[in-house]
């Protein structure tokens, strides 16, 4: 499998954890009570903590750049693009990603945008392989 294919196999998985940390924040599911709230329908759902409101805005933020990651992939096949390239805009892209979760989580916010900064390079290096 191509080093690309994996990265974006690779962040499919890390935006699903991101999802799942978020709503496991969100509900308290290791508490008996967030338990019970996680198995249900999620009605009276206690207020988010500011780590559960971060993981969601982390998890969101992922969503919107995974988009993007895959359509950036596509294009760049299909344009032909050198597959170094692609694969060092895919590296770039998906370690960033994995050091902002947790940066974003511990509230570093100055941090956090130096790290989403550098997946936005990683995303601007598939880009530019396109063209």
């Amino acid at each position: 499998m191509p080093l690309d294919a994996r990265l974006l196999l690779y962040s499919t998985l890390l935006t699903w954890l991101m999802i799942i940390v978020a709503s496991n924040l969100r509900t308290r599911s290791w508490t008996p009570v967030g338990l019970k709230l996680s198995f249900g329908n999620r009605h009276d759902m206690p207020g988010p903590s500011p780590v559960a409101e971060r993981a969601d805005r982390a998890a969101r933020n992922m969503l919107e750049n995974l988009l993007l990651f895959v359509a950036l992939i596509v294009a760049a096949h299909l344009a032909g693009a050198p597959q170094e390239r692609i694969d060092l805009g895919a590296r770039v892209f998906f370690y960033a990603r994995v050091l902002y979760f947790p940066a974003y989580l511990a509230g570093i916010a100055y941090l956090r945008t130096l790290i989403w900064t550098v997946s936005v390079i990683g995303l601007g290096v598939i880009f530019m392989a396109a063209l």
